[in-house]
């Protein structure tokens, strides 16, 4: 009942998160430059929702599992975090004065994401049963713990100018005399979620190692999920490091939409829907991503030389598109048994033996012998425990 509940307060966040997107659409403000409006802000709600439609899941189905619990949580801050945002942009920016407590809002909007991924780091290190590989990963557990609270506190009280887009506000709970300490508590808990972060990758790959069956299938969502995920968080870093300008509301929307997948692949996990529809996810993932990436490069490419031959013109942009339309399904199959023979050696074997034997079948006549082909085609593809063929001793005529 009480998941059920956060779920609904998320929800209601979230409504009032968008209704103020929506009304601060197509106004410049010096929060354009952070990335949480348009499409960032979208994607965070997007994950927030996902966060806590699973954990409330969780708790319902598989009570006791602490993941449960820790996912209704990321999905309140989520949620709040955008709220507030979208709520501070409007109180100073877009109408000041309008509506109070602006200053506060912004105050609290540096708690939005943060202490999301120490708990993440929970998550991973409790997946998928709630418990720890074993009890010497408990001073990591802290560690996650350490980090949330220890940066927590250096955003709460650390005075002066709040971080950006919000940095004309002077933090109204900072303690004076007290920024160095401060902003060093933040920046060390960021440190310290940071290596929880990679201990609880570490975690999961031995608890990986070990596991078979059922456990060893969930373990298989979550490096999924969290592939993807750890994609889209070294992305955000890279491009924040590098300072690209103009994209930080795509940066934003595809960290948003990295984090809303991990909750639903290890929901999928702990819940056991289609559970062993993993492999087909992950080969899938990676045929359509390399194909992605070799169908745009391709386009981008001759589009350029398409360009520098005739001139920018639709010319090269009909040409480019005709070229990656040619090239869809060859590449599309070169792909898919590129991926089937490095990752998928069984797939890729068992294939190859069928095509053969379906070679041999259209020449061969005699009975028994196609007999033994076909036996020895199936213990070579599906190699099952037994095998009996029968075949009819006399042919029916009419």
């Amino acid at each position: 009942m009480k998941a059920w509940l956060i779920w609904g307060c998320s929800l209601a966040v979230v409504l009032a998160a968008l209704v103020l997107l929506a009304l601060g659409a197509g106004h410049s403000t010096p929060a354009d430059s952070f990335g949480l409006n348009g499409y960032g802000g979208l994607a965070f709600a997007v994950a927030s929702l996902a966060f806590a439609t699973v954990g409330a899941l969780v708790v319902a189905r598989v009570p006791g599992n602490p993941i449960g619990p820790i996912f209704c949580l990321i999905g309140g801050i989520l949620g709040v975090g955008d709220f507030v945002f979208q709520y501070a942009d409007r109180a100073l920016f877009i109408s000041p004065g309008d509506l109070p407590g602006g200053a506060a809002a912004a105050w609290l909007q540096n708690f939005g994401l943060p202490p999301s991924f120490g708990l993440l780091a929970l998550a991973l290190f409790l997946f998928p049963d709630g418990r720890l590989v074993s009890r010497r990963w408990r001073p990591a557990l802290w560690l996650a713990i350490a980090g949330i609270a220890l940066n927590a506190t250096g955003y709460a009280l650390r005075p002066g100018p709040l971080d950006a887009p919000f940095a004309s506000v002077s933090n109204p709970f900072g303690i004076a005399g007290t920024f160095g300490l401060m902003n060093t508590l933040s920046v060390l808990g960021w440190m310290l979620m940071g290596a929880s972060v990679g201990l609880a990758a570490v975690a999961s790959s031995i608890r990986l190692r070990r596991s078979h069956g059922l456990e060893r299938a969930q373990l298989k969502w979550l490096a999924f999920a969290a592939s993807i995920t750890g994609a889209a968080v070294v992305s955000d870093v890279v491009s924040y490091l590098v300072a690209a300008e103009g994209i930080n509301e795509l940066r934003n929307a595809v960290l948003g939409l990295g984090f809303a997948l991990f909750p639903v692949a290890a929901g999928a996990a702990i819940l056991r829907y289609r559970l062993y529809d993993i492999d087909l996810v992950i080969r899938r993932t990676l045929v359509y991503g390399a194909l992605t990436a070799t169908l745009a490069t391709t386009y981008l490419g001759s589009v350029l030389l398409v360009g520098l031959a005739v001139g920018r013109s639709g010319l090269a942009v009909a040409v480019s598109t005709l070229a990656v339309a040619a090239l869809f399904r060859p590449a599309l199959a070169r792909i898919q048994a590129v991926v089937d023979r490095r990752f998928y050696r069984h797939r890729y074997d068992a294939a190859r033996t069928l095509e053969a034997f379906s070679t041999r079948l259209r020449d061969e006549v005699d009975l028994e012998a196609v007999g033994a082909e076909l036996r020895a085609a199936v213990l070579d593809t599906v190699q099952p425990a037994h095998l009996s063929l029968w075949l009819p001793s006399e042919r029916r005529t009419t």
